[in-house]
């Protein structure tokens, strides 16, 4: 198998932001204290600096988030995959942007507003980003550190 010539950090970036504005569906990856690790997907907004999550308050994804705050995101296909560690913070509906919920129902098909109780959502601000196709761009996938773009 001949492998495409490797992306820049440009195309990777550009590739990986297009990702998160046309995704509808994450996998999301989270543990809780002792460790037990729960991965579950769930549907997703991106605002262009953070991703808008809601799950059922008593799945084990939420109580997770909610505990420690800890994730990862896993976009793509294997030989796609851009893998994003954030940190969460829960919010409640009353407590989203202006008209934010509504654009979250909109793009992804699901309103937990209409839920009752309703469900929390959850705001990942990513700390670290990777993405990468082939072995050959496995050098330089790192995209985002410490909250910070690289490049």
């Amino acid at each position: 198998m001949t492998l495409d010539a490797p992306r820049t950090f440009d195309e990777r970036r550009k590739d990986t932001l297009a990702r998160f504005e046309s995704d509808v569906d994450v996998w999301v990856s989270t543990a809780d204290g002792t460790g037990v690790p729960c991965l579950v997907p769930l549907s997703f907004l991106w605002d262009g600096e953070t991703f808008l999550l809601s799950t059922a308050r008593a799945n084990p994804t939420a109580r997770n988030l909610h505990a420690n705050g800890r994730v990862r995101l896993a976009f793509g296909v294997t030989r796609d995959v851009v893998l994003v560690e954030g940190t969460s913070t829960m919010v409640e509906t009353a407590a989203l942007r202006p008209g934010e919920g509504a654009e979250f129902a909109a793009r992804t098909g699901f309103d937990p507003r209409d839920i009752r109780p309703p469900y929390p959502y959850f705001r990942i601000t990513p700390v670290w980003i990777q993405a990468w196709r082939e072995v050959n761009e496995i050098a330089g996938r790192d995209l985002m550190k410490e909250g910070r773009w690289l490049g």
